[in-house]
């Protein structure tokens, strides 16, 4: 199994910057694969940047205009905005993978 590890982490180490999918061996939602950006590959972890974060919805302060938000979505109940105007869809903080090689079954990437 070292083998096989170490050759798909060579591999993979060329798609660093690249999105690509990784399966797992595991059952579930995991099996069916995670699809990030490339960010890091070595014996025992590879990282995938799943999701990016957003900028600051309000850089200058926290005066910013309620009901207005940077996903551009109106403030009419259930569009992602929680009770006080801020839009909150998904996990405005981003998310990164983290996956141990050991549980890597194939991964897949663009053929250029």
């Amino acid at each position: 199994m070292e083998t096989f590890n170490n050759s798909i982490v060579d591999e993979m180490r060329r798609y660093i910057g690249q999105t690509v999918t990784v399966f797992t061996t595991s059952g579930g939602l995991s099996g069916s694969g995670f699809t990030g950006v490339l960010i890091a590959a070595d014996c025992n972890n590879v990282k995938l940047l799943c999701s990016i974060g957003w900028a600051p919805s309000c850089p200058i302060g926290s005066n910013c205009i309620r009901g207005l938000s940077p996903c551009g979505i109106n403030n009419s109940g259930f569009n992602g905005f929680g009770n006080n105007g801020c839009c909150c869809r998904n996990n405005p903080l981003g998310s990164v993978t983290i996956i141990p090689t050991c549980a890597i079954a194939s991964f897949t990437h663009n053929a250029i």
